[in-house]
């Protein structure tokens, strides 16, 4: 069987992927996206009902010119398909003194510019009332925080692509990679597929493909839960921003009430994974224990009759910074986005450094900070 043949092959379809194929597919060049199970599943990083999105960014300040970037991309998705994809519903940010959270998005806000407001204990209980917090801890609240609607977001980049004339392979693994003279090879469990420039976007499964990077990734089970709250107006939409609550214990965040209840998880690690292929949708009564905990300390009206939980995978890098650049043995091959567990407010841009790349090898966007050399083995 001849192997099919296209200017760029994007492994993985989640987040990242999609958005790349899609810049790739619009820019005019022939693309191909492979996706090792269904578009949508459950079993890695980009699924669910939202992710948050913020400016001030408290992981580093060189994170900020991309999230202005990616708010632009994500209004430009929405110009596109005519979707609503990004709603500000302000985000608050709380810790207790000496908090990171609370330092980090003040000083990459300050720096930056971003409109925000450090606010103390009192201050965000008068303006928010359904909070309980101790009197010796503050927040910062920035207006133009929101939400992302995950699930959608990748449909519609996916939408686009095809629309845009590439293909999508769904329920095929890529088993390697093989850089040849004239093309890369990609090789599947069901045929082969040469390419000029390949993106490989395989979340979790990035290891496999790319052996320098998987004796230094951490891979975590993570949780969610959705809960009917006890008092609704605590957590409905206009009332209750997407906050985040840096505690002794947890930290943990939640969004309003987007019709399935009310979202909230723990940024901490529910335990580490040996591998993507382990990972079940196996969240417990110790895991809702958790979050019943940390809800009855901080927004006691919360959680209500449990609804749904459901698990999902962080791939972590040493110093939880993304990996986006050019394979050094071969720049036709374009590694990307083991996240760390906040890389999904980026996709909308990520997606146009990963097209970038894999067309002209370089980026306007400044990536120095993400290179996979200061990581890989």
């Amino acid at each position: 069987m001849a192997a099919a043949v296209c200017d760029v092959a994007v492994i993985g379809l989640g987040a990242m992927g999609s958005a790349a194929l899609c810049r790739v597919a619009r820019r005019g060049f022939s693309a191909i996206g492979i996706e090792q199970f269904s578009p949508g599943h459950d079993r890695g990083s980009s699924h669910g009902e939202s992710r948050a999105i913020r400016l001030g960014y408290f992981e580093h300040p060189s994170y900020v010119p991309l999230a202005r970037a990616a708010y632009e991309r994500w209004e430009e998705l929405e110009r596109l398909t005519g979707e609503s994809v990004l709603t500000r519903t302000g985000v608050l940010e709380i810790g207790r003194p000496g908090s990171i959270l609370v330092a980090g998005s003040s000083e990459a806000s300050r720096l930056h510019g971003i409109e925000h407001e450090v606010l103390d204990a009192g201050e965000i209980m008068q303006r928010f009332p359904q909070f309980t917090l101790p009197a010796d801890y503050n927040g910062v609240w920035q207006r133009d925080g929101g939400y992302v609607r995950a699930d959608l977001a990748n449909r519609l980049h996916l939408k686009l692509a095809k629309d845009a004339g590439a293909e999508v392979i769904e329920n095929r693994k890529v088993l390697r990679i093989e850089p040849e003279a004239g093309a890369i090879r990609v090789v599947t469990d069901s045929g082969a597929i040469e390419a000029g420039s390949v993106v490989v976007a395989a979340g979790a499964w990035i290891g496999e493909l790319v052996p320098q990077l998987a004796p230094v990734l951490k891979l975590t089970r993570q949780v969610l839960c959705w809960f009917e709250a006890k008092q609704p107006e605590a957590v409905a939409q206009g009332k209750l921003p997407v906050f985040a609550i840096d505690g002794p214990d947890d930290l943990a965040y939640g969004f309003p009430d987007l019709g399935l209840g009310f979202k909230c998880a723990s940024h901490h690690s529910s335990g580490a994974l040996a591998s993507a292929d382990v990972a079940r949708q196996d969240a417990g009564p110790a895991d809702e224990a958790q979050m019943r905990r940390f809800l009855d300390a901080y927004l006691p009206g919360a959680a209500g009759r449990l609804k749904a939980m459901k698990t999902c995978i962080y791939t972590r890098t040493p110093d939880e910074d993304f990996v986006v650049d050019l394979l050094p043995e071969d720049s036709r091959i374009v590694v990307a986005s083991p996240c760390s567990g906040h890389g999904f407010k980026f996709a909308s841009v990520i997606g146009e450094v990963l097209a970038d790349l894999a067309t002209t090898g370089e980026t306007h966007h400044d990536i120095s900070r993400f290179s996979l050399a200061r990581v890989a083995a």
